[in-house]
């Protein structure tokens, strides 16, 4: 395995691990591994090689299933099982007329109007980065006007979010104190802004400092 592989399985672990120990209802959303067929698979259907970081995620789970607690990413996102990749992909460059070798592979829990993407685009500056989508507003690196988060390192910097109990810290330097990690009365992980009441109700959890990481 290269170093991405490495480094992705070692992230997702931490948080996979994170998730059974205090969000046991999204932990039960991880849907099985996909296997190296099926990833080369849906690259054959839609004629795009995964970043060897996709790859390796899709490796460890296929997705996640709905229900409570499915916006385990930040923004409260859900990630796409491999059939679902294929039918946004598919949508997007013959429906929207959207740029090929741009990657969705994560939505908001609940709707499909935004989500997460990973540049595929080899020879790109930005391949294997980490963008944001939405029907409305196109496609646009993380953090915008800045980009160059790669996936990889996103991964690893949402696993010391949640082992430390605070938001992620971006690599322009800025905190997003807008998108923070929270547990639900039932046990999901989301991540919402706290500093709004009406995205945080009574019974929700803010990630606090502590050594477990809940406050």
């Amino acid at each position: 395995m290269g170093d991405d592989t490495h480094r992705v399985v070692a992230a997702w672990g931490r948080i996979e691990t994170w998730l059974r120990e205090h969000a046991a209802a999204s932990a039960g959303l991880l849907r099985p591994p996909a296997g190296e067929a099926d990833i080369a698979a849906a690259e054959v259907a839609i004629g795009v090689e995964f970043p060897a970081s996709l790859a390796a995620w899709y490796g460890v789970h296929d997705g996640f299933d709905e229900g409570h607690g499915a916006g385990i990413l930040p923004s409260g996102m859900t990630m796409l099982p491999l059939a679902d990749v294929v039918d946004e992909y598919r949508m997007r460059t013959r429906d929207w007329e959207r740029e090929a070798g741009i990657l969705p592979f994560a939505r908001t829990a609940g709707d499909t109007w935004s989500g997460w993407y990973v540049d595929a685009r080899r020879g790109e500056p930005s391949y294997g980065d980490l963008g944001h989508w939405s029907v409305d507003g196109g496609d646009d690196l993380y953090p915008l006007g800045q980009g160059g988060w790669p996936l990889v390192d996103w991964l690893e910097e949402i696993a010391a979010a949640l082992q430390e109990g605070r938001c992620l810290h971006r690599p322009d330097g800025m905190d997003g104190r807008h998108d923070w990690p929270v547990l639900t009365g039932s046990q999901g992980l989301t991540w919402i802004d706290p500093r709004d009441p009406r995205l945080f109700p009574d019974g929700m959890i803010k990630l606090g400092g502590t050594a477990a990481g809940v406050r």
